[in-house]
């Protein structure tokens, strides 16, 4: 059987899924994601967190129960105490904002577990060129390989391509 590379979804592709929003960004945003799950999706291994799980049941999320229901059958990584000890040490080197929450624990999640993507449509914290080297090196340190952390328009698979 053929290795299928393992995903970690956060929670800002789910809200791109769902989202009702029809400003351009939004709306750009919702169709590749959906494009993505759709034809993308099951050429990997996909798994998420109980931190976005608790991010989209936030009672101030407006579409809660469609973002529920989208990863509903994606499997959940566990937060362990090497995920939390992970993510005070991206927040304490400043390569993720405090709190110990959030973007941290998503991408400490997805380092922990040896994700293969982190999936993300958080350019300022997460897909950013300008954080991806200094976490690199925090991870090395710490003896792990990070994730490659991409927005959906960048982790992309056509079956007419060359090999």
């Amino acid at each position: 059987m053929m290795y299928m590379a393992q995903v970690y979804i956060e929670t800002s592709f789910i809200s791109a899924c769902v989202t009702n929003r029809t400003d351009s960004a939004s709306v750009y945003r919702r169709q590749v994601s959906r494009e993505w799950w759709e034809t993308q999706a099951g050429l990997y291994t996909i798994f998420t967190s109980a931190e976005v799980v608790a991010e989209l049941s936030h009672p101030q999320y407006p579409l809660s129960q469609q973002a529920l229901a989208w990863i509903r059958n994606v499997s959940l990584l566990p937060i362990t105490d090497e995920v939390s000890g992970l993510a005070r040490i991206f927040v304490r080197e400043k390569v993720m904002p405090g709190p110990v929450a959030g973007d941290a624990i998503h991408v400490a999640v997805a380092s922990a577990h040896a994700m293969d993507y982190l999936l993300t449509w958080n350019v300022r914290h997460l897909a950013n060129p300008n954080k991806l080297e200094h976490l690199q090196v925090v991870c090395l340190r710490v003896g792990i390989i990070p994730p490659r952390i991409v927005t959906p328009d960048f982790l992309w698979e056509l079956d007419n391509e060359p090999s």
